[in-house]
């Protein structure tokens, strides 16, 4: 299950405690994934299109606890797609229309509003069932490589608003203008936790934590394992070329001219073809350095050349 999915179950387990918070997170679900539909002769129908079975049992509940009755239906965006929508089919009834005006998704003359006016998020309790709302209808949460949270609007306004709802409740929240839609938005460990204890989102903190511990431990660990490599990599290579310059010395009956030092680190180098310098240095009598064991080599390897 992706962190997404995880954040939308744990948002839709959250039950308002009183009719105004409702009201927000009703709010904040049609704001980011509701759309509303001329029927003709004055009537509308209202729609919400959400991601999850969960997401779309909690809108229900929402409009049945005022009343207001709703279809669930479901689909496919593409045909052979796996993950299945959500649509919630809001008859306009007078009674409906009154709901979500009181919620601010629609004026008294019927039309969509781009964000509800501030009687629905006076409260700090409604402000932070607004954002609930608006991450269940259109939040999204990835990481850990690169964390990132972004509630999407249908218009810029919509989501200045939701940056503003979220900036009085201590969290920050950029806003970019994606053309057909806008977002509000989150980058980083911190900023992304802000929102999500915001909203009430404890369990999803804790696991996009963990999920950013586990990762930049296994990026870590790939990244000494490369480094181990590598550097395997370079000392082998090295010392298969001082073989090769100690053979070649040998050939040309050099070796035996060189000084005793030469001749000793030589013959640990055949002797040993797989120890590191530092082991090398340790066999010499008396015991040299590392970078003496190094420079050594290197004469070999000078001296060998045609």
């Amino acid at each position: 299950m992706s962190l997404s999915e995880d954040l939308r179950n744990e948002l839709a387990a959250i039950a308002p405690r009183s009719d105004c918070d409702r009201l927000a997170e009703l709010s904040g679900l049609f704001h980011t994934a509701g759309s509303v539909h001329l029927r003709g002769r004055g009537e509308v129908a209202v729609h919400l299109d959400v991601a999850g079975s969960a997401v779309a049992r909690r809108a229900f509940t929402l409009l049945r606890g005022f009343g207001v009755t709703s279809e669930i239906r479901t689909y496919r965006q593409r045909a052979f797609a796996r993950a299945t929508r959500y649509q919630l089919h809001v008859a306009g009834g007078d009674h409906a229309l009154q709901v979500l005006y009181e919620a601010g998704v629609l004026t008294q003359r019927l039309a969509p509003l781009e964000h509800p006016p501030r009687r629905v998020v006076a409260r700090a309790c409604c402000r932070i069932a607004y954002l609930r709302g608006a991450l269940l209808g259109g939040g999204s949460l990835s990481g850990p490589r690169a964390p990132h949270l972004e509630l999407r609007s249908a218009s810029l306004t919509g989501a200045h608003f939701v940056a503003e709802v979220a900036a009085r409740q201590g969290a920050e929240l950029a806003v970019l203008d994606r053309v057909r839609h806008a977002v509000a938005y989150a980058k980083g460990a911190e900023a992304i936790a802000d929102v999500l204890v915001a909203t009430g989102a404890s369990d999803a903190v804790l696991a996009f934590q963990e999920s950013a511990v586990m990762g930049a431990t296994r990026a870590r660990a790939n990244r000494l394992a490369n480094a181990d490599h590598a550097n395997l990599v370079r000392a082998s290579r090295a010392a298969h070329a001082q073989l090769r310059a100690v053979e070649r010395l040998r050939r040309r009956g050099e070796l035996a001219k060189l000084p005793p030092p030469l001749q000793e680190i030589a013959e640990l180098r055949v002797r040993h073809p797989t120890l590191s310098l530092r082991e090398l240095a340790l066999k010499c009598r008396p015991p040299a350095t590392k970078a003496a064991a190094h420079r050594r080599l290197r004469k070999l390897q000078m001296l060998a050349e045609p």
